[in-house]
């Protein structure tokens, strides 16, 4: 974990209050792992607490990497308005990210998203893909509009979509989509998932019985780093015992916490 002022060297709105971000530093060197996230100062002296983004993508030759927010408050709007050349205060990498040691070439995976929480499945995609993987992805959003990345995961493996509105791919939940493709593909080598507590559940309830079931919790944090609990969860096999999302996650295996 390092702390660096990261430059921003690009930024476009994908969607309505949706942004992307490209950030460039040194920093990237230490982002090895899919489904770590970084912290990020706003830049506003009145806003102290940091927010937690996961890394979209990381390219470690021009040691840039991506990330998707969200505007939901005065942070992220603060975020949306900052402007190429700017700088901003990241520390990072933090949280476990995915575990892929298990996957070998030509096993089907699934990689589950929905809505905001679909951007570090993109990383995830892009390392699957170097191992060979059949890659599977089933990702869900309100709307078409709101919809992004349609392109990027096309590119890496079968893309499915559902939104809540029909406006787009099958009507419904992500959970369709899992019945939809499951016949197909038999059962898959390992399922990474990514979203609301609703899917992570939905997920988690599909594949109650499978070893590989990997689900990247979305929590509100302070420090980032363990050190205030304001993101602890129950453990599932002991509820008088807490997890911390931020340091001992955000991804965690089925089965192991209280969602």
């Amino acid at each position: 974990m390092k702390q660096e002022m990261m430059e921003i060297v690009n930024q476009v709105e994908l969607a309505p209050r949706i942004f992307e971000m490209t950030l460039r530093g040194d920093l990237t060197q230490e982002m090895v792992t899919p489904g770590q996230f970084i912290h990020i100062r706003v830049p506003r002296e009145d806003l102290l607490l940091r927010r937690p983004i996961s890394l979209a993508e990381v390219n470690h030759d021009d040691k840039t990497c991506k990330v998707i927010y969200r505007v939901e408050g005065d942070g992220t709007k603060a975020f949306s308005e900052s402007q190429v050349g700017d700088k901003l205060d990241c520390l990072g990498p933090l949280g476990n990210g995915f575990d892929i040691e298990m996957v070998e070439k030509d096993d089907v995976v699934y990689v589950i998203g929905g809505g905001i929480g679909v951007p570090p499945l993109y990383e995830l995609g892009r390392r699957l893909k170097e191992k060979g993987a059949t890659i599977y992805f089933l990702n869900g959003f309100a709307s078409k509009d709101v919809m992004y990345y349609e392109e990027e995961f096309s590119a890496l493996g079968q893309l499915h979509i559902a939104t809540d509105d029909g406006s787009y791919g099958v009507k419904g939940h992500v959970g369709m989509l899992i019945d939809e493709v499951k016949p197909v593909t038999g059962e898959p080598k390992a399922i990474f998932a990514c979203g609301a507590p609703g899917l992570l559940r939905a997920v988690e309830t599909t594949f109650i019985d499978h070893p590989h079931v990997y689900l990247s919790m979305e929590e509100r944090m302070a420090c980032g780093v363990g050190a205030c609990y304001a993101c602890v969860c129950q453990s599932k096999k002991d509820p008088k015992v807490n997890k911390k999302v931020c340091d001992e996650g955000p991804i965690f295996k089925a089965g192991e916490v209280i969602i």
